[in-house]
C-alpha cells in the first residue's frame, strides 16, 4: 500500500504516519483510505476533567529515589551529543557549543549542535510542510498523542528528565519533580480536556439555518521560544499550540538545551509526526531575525525577558504587511513580585512564606517573591523567624538531597546578582540582615540574601533580580494605605503577589486595590508555586500578555475560528413583505 520510490514523490504529498523520524509518500487513493481511518469520526469523545500529577516523596530507598540516583549517575557520567531535529531528523552542524553544569562549570553535560540560517529556513519548511496533515487531523488523534507523551514522561522517563533538569538547570530533587515531571504532565492532560471545552462551545442555530463554529489552526507555524528556568513551560509552549493544530519551530533557552532534548525524545517516540515540532538550539538574534523575515509567522509562544519579547514584538510590528495574517504574539515576561503583609499576620506564617517564596530555585522563577512592605510592629519577630530559618539552609549541589540551594544558572547571571548584593551592601540606605556572600570558583553558588532598605524605591525593591535576593521595607502601621499604593505603583511589572493577614476585611480590601499590581495572587501563601487547572498562570503590565498557562485562555489564542452558516431553504425574492403593499 506505502511506496517510498522516488518516483511517487513529484506527484503525491507526504504524509506523516505515526512513527518518529518517518515520513513516507503514498498515493492520493492512498490518502483517501488514511484520511477515513484518522481523519473520519463521527464519534463524540469525552475527556473528563484530569487529576494533577502527584509529587513523589523521593525517599532513601523509594524506588522512585532508587532510579533517580541511577540516572543521576549516568548522565554526570555522560557527554550527550545534541543535534538539530528538523522534519523528524537529527541535524549536525559542525558549530558546537557545551553544556555545564551550573554547580560546577568544569564538568560538561553535553555538546550541542547550532543552527545557522540554512537549518532556520529548513525549519520553517518543515513546520509549513507539516501543517496542513497535523491540523486536518482528527483532533482526538492529537489529543491521543499529548496523552501519551504525558504518560511516558510520567512513568518510563520521569528520572531521565527530572535528572536533566536537576543536573543542568540545577535544581534539587523537589524542584525537578514539580516542574520536569509533574507540571509538564499536567499541560499535557489538562490542554486535552480544555481543548475539548473550546471545540464543542458553538453558536445558536435558528429556523431554517444551521450555525456552527469551526476552530482552524494559525495559518503558519508558531515560533516558539523556551527559558532556562522550567523545562514545564519549554514543552507547554510547543504542545499547547499543536494541541490545536499548529506546527511550531522551537529555539530553547541554552541553558535548558539538555533536558529540553530529552523532552523532544520523548514527544517523537510518542508518535508526533515529523515536522510538527523543530528543534533549533543556536543562537537567539540569529534564528529570531530569520523567523521575522518569513511571511509564514503564525504566532510567536514566549517566555523570557522583557527586551527579548519587546524586540520580537517591535520586529513583527515593522514587518506587519509582509505577513499573510496578523502573528498571535502571547508573552510571559518579567516580575517583582511582592509580599504584603498587614499588621494581624502571624510572622511565622509571613517567615515561611517569604523564605520559601524567594529563594527555592535560588529565586530564578518568574514568580519568585522579591519585594516585601512589613509593618513595624511584626518586623523584628519576623526577622527574627526569616534569620533562624535561614541558617538551616543548605546549599551545594543538587544531587545531594541535603542542599536546598543550589547553584544560579550561569555566569552572566552570577555576575548580575552579585552586583545588587554590592550594591546594597555599599549603600547608606541599606543594610544586609543574612547572606550576601558569593562564589564562583566551582559553582555558580549564591547565598539567600536578605536586604532591608529604608527607601521604598532602593534599587532592589524595583528592578528585576532573577536571584536569591529579597528586598524589606518595613512601614509605620499608620501609613498602610500609603504603602499598599506604594506596592501598586512601585514596579512596572504584574505578575505574582501575596498578602498575609488574619482581618479578613482588612486583606478585601488590599486585594481590591491591587488588582492589577499581580495577575497571580495569593491570600496567606507565597506567590509561587501555580499549578495547572488551579491557578492558571500569567501577568499583566510589564509581565506579558496575560494568557494564562495552565487554562483554556491559552489554548483558544492558538486558533482562529471560522463561523460557518448554511441555511435550508434559500431566499428566492429581494422584497421586503412591506414593499408589496398597495
Amino acid at each position: 500500500m506505502f511506496s517510498k520510490d522516488s518516483s511517487f514523490r513529484e506527484n503525491t504529498q507526504s504524509f506523516f504516519l505515526f512513527k518518529p523520524n518517518h515520513s513516507i509518500f503514498v498515493s492520493n487513493k492512498d490518502q483517501k483510505i488514511i484520511k477515513k481511518l484518522f481523519f473520519m469520526n463521527n464519534s463524540i469523545y469525552n475527556f473528563p476533567v484530569p487529576s494533577n500529577e502527584p509529587i513523589l516523596g523521593y525517599l532513601k530507598g523509594s524506588p522512585e529515589r532508587i532510579a533517580l540516583d541511577a540516572e543521576l549517575k549516568r548522565q554526570s557520567n555522560t557527554v550527550v551529543e545534541i543535534p538539530l531535529i528538523i522534519d523528524g531528523k537529527e541535524v549536525f552542524t559542525g558549530n558546537t557549543s557545551k553544556i555545564v553544569m551550573p554547580h560546577n562549570h568544569s564538568h560538561t553535560l553535553a555538546i550541542y549542535h547550532k543552527a545557522g540560517e540554512k537549518e532556520i529556513r529548513q525549519a520553517i519548511d518543515a513546520a509549513m510542510k507539516a501543517h496542513s496533515i497535523w491540523n486536518e487531523l482528527n483532533w482526538t488523534v492529537r489529543a491521543s498523542i499529548m496523552l501519551k507523551i504525558a504518560e511516558l514522561l510520567s512513568v518510563k522517563y520521569r528520572a531521565t528528565v527530572n535528572a536533566a533538569t536537576m543536573l543542568g538547570q540545577s535544581k534539587n530533587i523537589y524542584q525537578a519533580e514539580i516542574d520536569a515531571a509533574c507540571e509538564t504532565t499536567d499541560f499535557l492532560r489538562f490542554n486535552t480536556y480544555f481543548a475539548a471545552q473550546i471545540y464543542k462551545t458553538q453558536p445558536l442555530s435558528s429556523f431554517n439555518q444551521l450555525n456552527k463554529m469551526e476552530y482552524r489552526a494559525l495559518e503558519g507555524f508558531v515560533f516558539s521560544v523556551s527559558p532556562f528556568n522550567f523545562t514545564s513551560i519549554a514543552s507547554n509552549l510547543n504542545m499547547s499550540p499543536a494541541m490545536m493544530g499548529n506546527t511550531t519551530v522551537w529555539k530553547p533557552a541554552t541553558t535548558s538545551i539538555l533536558s529540553n532534548f530529552y523532552m523532544m525524545k520523548i514527544f517523537m517516540e510518542a508518535g508526533l509526526p515529523a515536522g510538527v515540532v523543530n528543534f533549533l538550539p543556536g543562537n537567539g538574534s540569529l534564528i529570531g531575525t530569520e523567523i521575522l523575515k518569513s511571511k509564514d509567522l503564525g504566532g510567536i509562544h514566549f517566555t523570557g525577558s522583557n527586551g527579548t519579547f519587546n524586540s520580537l514584538w517591535k520586529g513583527v510590528s515593522e514587518r506587519l504587511p509582509e505577513y499573510n495574517s496578523y502573528p498571535r504574539l502571547v508573552g510571559e515576561t518579567g516580575g517583582k513580585d511582592f509580599i504584603f503583609v498587614h499588621p494581624s499576620a502571624k510572622p511565622r506564617e509571613v517567615a515561611v512564606a517569604a523564605i520559601s517564596g524567594a529563594f527555592e530555585y535560588q529565586g530564578q522563577k518568574c514568580s519568585a517573591a522579591s519585594r516585601m512592605y512589613v509593618p513595624s510592629s511584626l518586623w523584628k519577630e519576623i526577622e527574627k523567624e526569616m534569620i533562624t530559618i535561614s541558617s538551616s539552609l543548605k546549599m551545594g549541589a543538587p544531587s545531594d538531597p541535603a542542599n536546598f540551594i543550589n547553584a544560579v544558572i550561569d555566569e552572566k547571571s552570577f555576575d548580575n546578582i552579585a552586583s545588587y548584593i554590592d550594591y546594597a551592601k555599599n549603600s547608606p540606605n541599606a543594610q544586609i540582615i543574612f547572606g550576601g556572600t558569593y562564589d564562583k570558583s566551582i559553582g555558580y553558588f549564591i547565598s539567600p540574601t536578605l536586604v532591608k532598605t529604608s527607601d521604598p524605591h532602593f534599587k532592589t525593591m524595583e528592578e528585576e533580580i532573577f536571584g536569591p535576593v529579597l528586598s524589606i521595607y518595613e512601614y509605620p502601621d499608620d501609613k498602610l494605605d500609603e504603602t499598599v499604593e506604594l506596592c501598586n505603583t512601585t514596579s512596572p511589572y504584574g505578575l505574582t503577589g501575596a498578602v498575609f493577614g488574619q482581618d479578613r476585611s482588612a486583606l478585601m480590601d488590599i486585594c481590591s486595590k491591587l488588582k492589577y499590581a499581580a495577575g497571580n495572587f495569593y491570600i496567606n501563601d507565597k506567590p509561587t508555586g501555580a499549578v495547572v487547572g488551579k491557578q492558571p498562570f500569567g501577568g499583566s503590565r510589564g509581565s506579558g500578555t496575560n494568557d494564562k498557562a495552565g487554562g483554556e485562555f491559552n489554548l483558544i489564542r492558538w486558533v482562529s475560528p471560522r463561523t460557518v452558516k448554511e441555511t435550508f431553504i434559500p431566499a428566492t425574492e429581494t422584497e421586503y413583505g412591506y414593499m408589496k403593499e398597495k
